[in-house]
């Protein structure tokens, strides 16, 4: 993991801190990471706890304990330590990453569901309205994911009222009006437009299914080049950390997906699982043209590592657009 992928990991957290409503504070542009100091330890060491206490209100040690689960559960982060007035100092590890792509493939599209809301009943008024209709159908879903049951009744008080499409979806097709409700915020007014059909880079549907099938593409042409089988095949030298530029990113959307889900859960959010896919999707493609040999090179441990990275991120996908009622293609 490079300093700037790390830079990333520790915003990560703090966004984390900030959605689960245990620090108050607006998520800064960057932050610095560097060689710990005097009286530090680790690889890497970061002064964002002391820099965020004071809009926080709480002691900088306080902030850095906050922070430092949500650093140490990323992938590639062996373990994190509080120093001084509040560093958080940084070592890496490499099995993190193999452990999480395992967790991946073996869960399948089961992976990230918890039991936050378990045993719990979540009633969703809504009102007699198309986009309402289907955030209340994706929530159950996505409740369910949670360990809840969703039930979905008509009439006041509403609790659950998304602003109106200003016009019918359904001449979008399926998949793109479900979209086009749901990406937005339920405060915000969807676009009901056919950019949502357009097979282009700027449509995020596009570029959420298109990341799927390319998934498939590269496992049918890994058994073309005969690279075998990609689960269980562990990873402890940490080549998916290591050698595999662009990893990290998608090694870290995938390991946030759990984190969006309870909140999209708990937050009625249905939005927050969609623009997840999409950073998910945009990892990916990143990623893809890593993961084949190229020219005569042959299929090595460190390419079936990123095969099974791909794949997770394919995992993903494909769950993610189920709870949302939408379809994943196997080609596009």
């Amino acid at each position: 993991m490079t300093p700037v992928e790390l830079s990333r990991t520790v915003l990560r957290a703090v966004r984390r801190a900030v959605d689960g409503g245990e620090l108050s504070v607006s998520v800064p542009g960057s932050v610095g990471v560097g060689p710990p100091g005097p009286g530090g330890c680790g690889d890497y060491a970061t002064n964002v706890a002391l820099r965020l206490a004071g809009p926080a209100g709480l002691p900088a040690l306080d902030v850095a304990e906050i922070l430092r689960p949500h650093i140490g559960d990323e992938p590639g982060v062996a373990e994190v330590t509080v120093t001084g007035p509040g560093f958080l100092n940084i070592t890496l590890g490499g099995g993190a990453a193999a452990a999480l792509v395992d967790e991946v493939l073996n869960r399948g599209e089961r992976y990230g569901y918890g039991d936050s809301l378990a045993g719990q009943v979540v009633e969703l008024r809504v009102p007699y309205d198309t986009r309402a209709e289907v955030v209340a159908d994706t929530l159950v879903r996505i409740v369910a994911t949670q360990g809840g049951r969703a039930e979905v009744r008509h009439g006041e008080p509403v609790n659950l009222r998304p602003v109106p499409a200003p016009e019918d979806p359904a001449p979008l097709g399926a998949d793109a009006a479900r979209w086009a409700l749901l990406y937005p915020a339920s405060h915000d007014r969807p676009r009901i437009s056919a950019d949502h059909l357009l097979q282009r880079e700027s449509n995020p549907l596009f570029r959420v299914r298109y990341a799927h099938a390319r998934c498939r593409a590269l496992r049918r042409n890994a058994d073309a080049l005969g690279f075998g089988e990609v689960r269980g095949d562990g990873d402890p030298s940490g080549r998916l950390d290591d050698t595999a530029r662009g990893g990290a990113d998608l090694l870290s959307v995938l390991a946030e997906y759990p984190h969006t889900l309870r909140l999209a859960a708990a937050h009625r959010a249905p939005d927050r699982l969609a623009r997840h896919l999409v950073g998910v999707a945009d990892s990916l493609l990143l990623f893809q043209h890593l993961v084949l040999p190229l020219g005569d090179e042959k299929p090595s441990a460190a390419h079936r590592a990123r095969l099974a990275l791909a794949e997770a991120a394919g995992t993903v996908l494909a769950g993610g657009l189920s709870l949302l009622g939408i379809s994943a293609p196997e080609y596009l």
